[in-house]
């Protein structure tokens, strides 16, 4: 009885090892609620079959994705760690201050770029506009504007000076902690306009509660088909573009990287998260080797752009 008893916890034991060796996380370098950490959990519950493994998310805000992203960063390289990072958490802020404990470029190794949502630029009922055009003419006439932002450094401070720079305009920056108190005040008619993210301000728009003028991308969105782009508008330049990427720590092996990349594709063909994120505005999925080209025109474009924009994480 003794032997049998040894054997049947043994056996225990070698089916449940395996289970707690396939525990995925995949780690939010922002709040929990925001749209990455709603991103994460429309790729866990796909993931999780796909890899056959328990997929979970860990949200690791702070320092503008910094926490979150150094501690994938240090994190063992075998596929059980995976950062679900955003051009702000990757790109821009590791741009505005440096981390001190984990490289952005040299300590990832990209897999599948998710895809990216265009921003978009709203205005107040109150302001009495409908058209970029009849924003910028108002501005240069002399009326004092401001743009809300969710504080110093991020893409809505970075969109409101594109457009101050690339239209000729002193719009005055309003910073917030956090977008959602910054759309709460263009709303109450306190700031004039801003900048965010399209699924974010979509809701609002289709409501009638805020007005949409332009879209800083390349294409228009068949969501708002009627709402043109800065580059039709006449500024190429002024393109703001968030996007959502899967990350691994540096030196995972090339077969743990290819399995997690067709996982995820695997993820993003089903019917009903495609059109869960099409219904967002999201597009563009991007593999592995052409999610790592667009990142090394990424980090100088950035750096470049946000040094000649004057901006600061301050």
């Amino acid at each position: 009885m003794k032997r049998l008893a040894i054997s049947a916890c043994a056996a225990l034991l070698c089916f449940v090892a395996p289970a707690l060796a396939e525990t995925v996380k995949i780690v939010v370098p922002f709040a929990a609620g925001g749209p990455v950490d709603q991103l994460a959990r429309i790729l866990a519950s796909g993931l999780g079959p796909q890899l056959g493994a328990d997929v979970i998310v860990e949200d690791r805000g702070g320092a503008g994705g910094a926490i979150g992203s150094e501690a994938v960063a240090r994190s063992a390289p075998d596929g059980r760690t995976i950062l679900l990072a955003s051009l702000g958490s990757q790109v821009i802020s590791p741009t505005l201050r440096a981390p001190s404990g984990y490289d952005p470029v040299k300590g990832f190794e990209p897999v599948v770029l998710v895809g990216s949502v265009p921003s978009l630029l709203v205005v107040s009922p109150k302001l009495g506009v409908s058209t970029l055009k009849e924003l910028i003419a108002k501005a240069k006439q002399g009326q004092t504007m401001t743009y809300g932002s969710a504080g110093p450094g991020t893409t809505m401070n970075i969109a409101g000076e594109l457009l101050n720079v690339g239209a000729g305009l002193k719009i005055s920056h309003v910073p917030y902690r956090g977008a959602a108190p910054a759309i709460n005040d263009l709303l109450g008619g306190h700031v004039d306009m801003l900048n965010a993210d399209f699924p974010v301000l979509l809701p609002l728009v289709k409501a009638n509660s805020i007005k949409a003028l332009a879209l800083f991308g390349a294409e228009r969105s068949p969501l708002l088909p009627e709402v043109p782009t800065t580059a039709e508008l006449g500024f190429p330049s002024v393109v703001m573009e968030n996007w959502y990427g899967v990350f691994l720590p540096a030196g995972t092996p090339p077969a743990v990287r290819e399995k997690l990349e067709k996982a995820l594709f695997a993820v993003l063909e089903v019917p009903s998260v495609k059109e869960r994120l099409a219904d967002n505005g999201m597009h563009g999925t991007l593999g592995s080797e052409a999610f790592k080209a667009r990142l090394v025109k990424e980090f100088p474009y950035w750096q470049d752009t946000i040094k000649k924009l004057g901006i600061t994480a301050e």
